[in-house]
Order: C-alpha cells, then structure tokens, then sequence
C-alpha cells in the first residue's frame, strides 16, 4: 500500500469518528443543557403536584382569601376572622396595612372610631377590598375582626354578640345522637347487662335511688367515678359529651 492509500484511509476513519461524535455527542450536549436549565427537575405530568387544583394554589395572587368554615355563617369570633382573612396583610403590613399590635400605626386610626373603621372594613378603603376580600364575612364578623385588631393596639372595643348565644356559650349535645353513640361503644358494656352493679338500661327500679338527687347530681357523681365505675365510665372525650350519654341512659329509665 502507498504512503498516499495509507493517508487516503487514515482521512476516512477520521472522518467518520467526527461523523458518530457529532450524531452521540449533539443530542447529549443538547439533554446536558436542558439538565442545566430546568435544574435537574423531571416533570410528570401525573403527578399530584402538576393538577389544575394544585398549579392553581401555587400560582395564587397575594391577598387571596378564604375564610374558615369551622362554624357557622356569622358565628366566628374577631380572633378567627383575623386568622382566616385579614392576617394575611396586617400580619406583615402588606400594602401599607397597619401591623397587628402595632400601636403607632394604628393609633390615628383608633381616633376615627369604631364605627368608621367598621364601615371602612366592610365597604373598602385604600387598597384594602370590602371585607379584606372575604365576601362571605357577614358585617358582624368584619366588626369583631376590627375590634380583635383595635384592641390588639389599644382600643376599648367591644364585639358584637353571636346573634341567639351568650358569649361563650356553648351549643348543647344531643343525648339522642351523640349521646346514644357514646353509650353504644362505651356505656353499654355495663349498663346493659348490670355488670359490676350497674344499674341496667331502662330499669326504674334499679335507677331510682340513684336519681333521689337529681340527674344532674347523678351525672356528677358519673363524672368523677364511684365504685367501680371508673371516671365517665372509662369515656376519654370531653365532660360534655358523657354528660350526652347520661342523659340518654337515665332517659331510658324515666
């Protein structure tokens, strides 16, 4: 073989190793860059996190609100709304949103009163929107979120009532629901059969000497336990929902 032949091949293995760097090298080169650019990240489309719903919660404006639907419409306390709605700006002072507790910033305001800064909050002022954005807030609970807020930084507010409940008051629990659940999955291990004493489920007789006092003073004594009857028969919930179930039981026995 010539020294030319020899060279002619050389050149041709050459360039055929350009031509497969090129075809493995360009579609790798080209996958590192979008590695680089996404930051490694794989997207699946079916993943949870990729959902109308969910790109949805990511992409949400600031301010959005939503109230918290613990309780019924018009039943939230000042504290509550302010968690649920109005923390979202006046916990940082968002658009010029007086601080919560801040005494400075909301002293001029507090000099406007109560009712101006009621109306302010339900009807919009400045940057804030009617009711911080919560359409849903009745006007009642807008005023108790001003005066939680107000009297946070020194004012002498006070909220107005839930409409049908004293202050503080709790809604009584129905024996004939709760109650009975309560006596079905607890209660009646003992009551129904009278083990250890128990005074049966509907037996007057048995009951009788129990109720001389009254229910309510029966119910305490259940409350604290006696006998072998340990406290609230052995029921983990609130003082509340045994007293349900006591009801229940001694209604049976009436």
């Amino acid at each position: 073989m010539s020294e030319a032949q020899a060279e002619s091949q050389m050149s041709a293995k050459g360039l055929i190793g350009i031509i497969l760097a090129a075809i493995i090298g360009i579609p790798v080169f080209i996958y590192l860059v979008i590695k680089l650019a996404t930051g490694g990240m794989m997207l699946d489309a079916a993943s949870p996190s990729m959902t109308n719903e969910a790109i949805a919660a990511r992409v949400q404006p600031v301010g959005f609100a939503k109230l918290d639907e613990s309780g019924p419409p018009g039943s939230r306390n000042g504290k509550a709304v302010y968690e649920s709605v109005c923390l979202s700006c006046h916990d940082a002072g968002l658009a010029g949103a007086p601080k919560f507790a801040d005494v400075g910033a909301w002293a001029a305001r507090l000099s406007k009163g109560f009712a101006t800064l009621v109306d302010h909050a339900n009807k919009g002022f400045n940057a804030m929107p009617a009711k911080g954005g919560a359409a849903d807030l009745t006007d009642d609970e807008v005023a108790r979120a001003v005066a939680y807020m107000g009297n946070a930084a020194g004012g002498k507010f006070t909220e107005p009532a839930v409409a049908g409940a004293a202050a503080g008051a709790v809604a009584k629990i129905d024996p004939a629901v709760k109650g009975k659940e309560i006596y079905d999955s607890v209660c009646m291990a003992c009551h129904t059969t009278g083990a250890a004493g128990a005074p049966k489920f509907g037996d007057k007789a048995a009951w009788a000497p129990r109720l001389k006092d009254g229910v309510e003073a029966a119910i305490k004594i259940a409350i604290a336990g006696k006998g072998a009857m340990p406290a609230k028969g052995g029921y983990s919930g609130s003082d509340e929902e045994f007293h349900a179930a006591a009801e229940y039981l001694i209604g049976s026995a009436k």
